[in-house]
């Protein structure tokens, strides 16, 4: 059986000019991962995921959850994968971790990069570049994907 993923981005313009604290300060689904990726590889899902880590990755956002602020859009498309004994974990990343993140740590043969599985000329690419232009118009901090594996 595949492991699939889905997800969405959302971003939380209010934060930059409001403050995270403040009541306008709200998460939005700003794209549907559907959109941008198929990347279902499973080593890129290992390294940034943690699923299916036969390779050894040190995952960057491994069973976080789903998150208590959800977007009421993402929560509605959630909702047809969160009961379901089909989802085998949800997780979450900011912009902000992802732009820190060490690219040439390898999994544990010491052959296979995260970059060479899950960056820029990947299958991710094009969320890494979504993510990317809404980090520098709303802070890195508040441009998340929020992904479950399926």
């Amino acid at each position: 059986m595949s492991t699939e993923v889905s997800g969405m981005v959302e971003c939380r313009p209010g934060a930059r000019l409001w403050g995270p604290d403040d009541e306008d300060s709200i998460w939005h689904v700003a794209i549907d991962l559907s959109l941008l990726s198929n990347g279902n590889a499973y080593d890129a899902l290992a390294c940034l995921f943690g699923v299916r880590n036969h390779f050894g990755y040190r995952p960057l956002a491994e069973d976080r959850g789903f998150p208590n602020d959800a977007s009421e859009g993402l929560r509605a498309e959630y909702a047809a994968y969160g009961g379901s004994p089909d989802t085998h974990g949800t997780t979450w990343i900011t912009w902000a971790e992802l732009a820190s993140a060490n690219w040439q740590e390898t999994d544990h043969s010491g052959t296979r990069s995260r970059e060479s599985v899950a960056a820029e000329e990947s299958d991710w690419g094009p969320v890494w570049k979504v993510m990317r232009i809404l980090g520098e118009l709303h802070g890195a901090d508040h441009v998340r994907l929020v992904a479950w594996l399926h």
